[in-house]
């Protein structure tokens, strides 16, 4: 005891605390390993009763959900309200958007020559039961984009915090940092205001965190009940292809181009998000990790409206995982069915796909709602064996969501990189540990400057590596 408090006399309070709080998180996600495991085991020894646990999986994602809102809104507002341009938010959005066209473009095409290569669905046959599954996918992803783009607007101010929509919340928070943002110095003490609340809410979120391994638990148990041994033996060809794929999408696209532009490396990123992967993993949505993904951006060093506009848009928009699996999936039903598509006709679809995708965003089961729906827009015969995959969807779905989160995540250092929001030397210090992040609030309260104070923009950052 003494011997240590003779090494730290200048810090006895910073370094013993936050030591101790993250030895108890890393208990805690050992817990989530473990829970996954048991449920597995679970459910494959009893998978009736396996079922009956998929309202803890269900609740848990449902807590997590009911944080997002207030995490998005407080973010944009402090972020948007603290910058002196509004040009600079346009144009931080336009290059966004441009970013996420162009990668669901790439996403596609490697989609496209892995299914062309592998040739998935070949000797599957189709019954009743899997014709109508498909025609009931179809009703719920029949959405059209003038639908979705409409569904952005609330019905009521305070509706956009309570209808669970991603963007409603996003344009609420854009307006009012604008409003807050016009306001100059009276805007002041309503940005001080949210900041609080932010702090209020993210101490909420760890609580809730600690609710994940039961959550995870329940969820993989009753993936496994459902499912089975024999569906995934069946499927096993167009599982490990998607799977593959999104591993060569990650490595051999998102890795070159994050170090291209940023120079940073990949599997530092990943490491660094690696308990987000792990949530996501467990619960097979992507939802339960968007409040840590802006908490950790912010972290790492990018600036607050990078983060704020760039995850909550990338998440309805960029979509890399789903573009993959819409492109495989299509390939499997068509040759399941014996009515292969030529080249031609995979682009021509594909592209359909791409934009219905946008408009099913928020739509529980999205990718396979998308996939029908699309289908039944653009080939109506193909339809019937969107059921043949049902059965392994919920796999595909934890590979879509891990794929759409790095994306999420390195196009988060991309943006803040194109428009020198992000303190470079911050994230080396963050990705090789010497800044670790608060996992206890999700706060980084010691250098709450560097994370918030950003009127204009920070170039590389090492004024504010200095202060920290």
């Amino acid at each position: 005891m003494s011997s240590t408090a003779d090494t730290a006399p200048a810090a006895p309070a910073a370094e013993p605390g936050p030591a101790a709080k993250r030895d108890r998180t890393h208990y805690l996600y050992i817990a989530v390993i473990a829970a996954v495991v048991l449920g597995i085991i679970v459910g494959f020894a009893a998978p009736d009763f396996a079922k009956e646990l998929k309202p803890l999986g269900t609740g848990f994602v449902n807590l997590i959900k009911m944080m997002i809102t207030p995490v998005i809104f407080c973010t944009i507002v402090t972020g948007v309200g603290s910058i002196r341009s509004a040009a600079k938010v346009g144009k931080l959005g336009g290059l966004a958007l441009t970013y996420f066209i162009g990668m669901s473009f790439v996403a596609l095409a490697i989609g496209l020559v892995v299914g062309n290569v592998l040739h998935p669905g070949q000797g599957m046959h189709l019954s009743e039961s899997v014709k109508q599954v498909g025609h009931t996918q179809a009703a719920a992803g029949s959405e059209g984009l003038v639908d979705f783009l409409m569904s952005i607007i609330p019905t009521t101010f305070a509706s956009a915090f309570t209808g669970g929509v991603v963007l409603q919340t996003l344009l609420v928070a854009l307006l009012v940092g604008f409003a807050v943002q016009a306001m100059g110095g009276s805007g002041e003490p309503i940005l001080r205001g949210i900041g609080h609340i932010q702090k209020l809410v993210f101490r909420v979120l760890s609580m809730i965190m600690w609710a994940a391994p039961v959550g995870a638990f329940g969820a993989i148990a009753a993936v496994v009940g459902e499912t089975g041994v024999e569906a995934l033996k069946a499927l096993g060809t167009i599982m490990l292809g998607f799977y593959v794929t999104c591993v060569l999408f990650v490595g051999l696209v998102l890795g070159p181009v994050l170090w291209f532009v940023a120079k940073v490396n990949i599997l530092k990123l990943l490491k660094y998000l690696g308990r987000e992967f792990l949530l996501i993993l467990s619960t097979s949505s992507s939802d339960t990790a968007l409040p840590r993904l802006i908490a950790k951006m912010e972290h790492l060093g990018v600036s607050r409206p990078v983060v704020g506009i760039t995850v909550p848009t990338g998440y309805s928009f960029n979509l890399d995982g789903t573009m993959i699996y819409l492109t495989m999936a299509s390939l499997f039903i068509a040759e399941a069915m014996g009515q292969p598509l030529h080249l031609g006709e995979q682009i021509t679809l594909l592209l359909f796909m791409m934009v219905a995708s946008k408009g099913a965003a928020g739509v529980s089961g999205a990718g396979l709602a998308t996939l029908a729906g699309a289908l039944q827009s653009h080939r109506p015969a193909l339809v019937d064996g969107v059921g043949l995959i049902v059965g392994i969807d919920r796999f595909m779905s934890e590979a879509r969501a891990l794929t759409n989160f790095a994306g999420n995540a390195v196009a988060t250092v991309l943006i803040g990189s194109w428009t020198k929001e992000i303190d470079r030397g911050r994230v080396e210090q963050v990705l090789s540990g010497q800044l670790p992040f608060d996992e206890s609030t999700l706060l980084d309260e010691a250098g709450d400057d560097v994370r918030t104070d950003v009127p204009e923009p920070r170039g590389n950052g090492e004024k504010e590596l200095a202060k920290a």
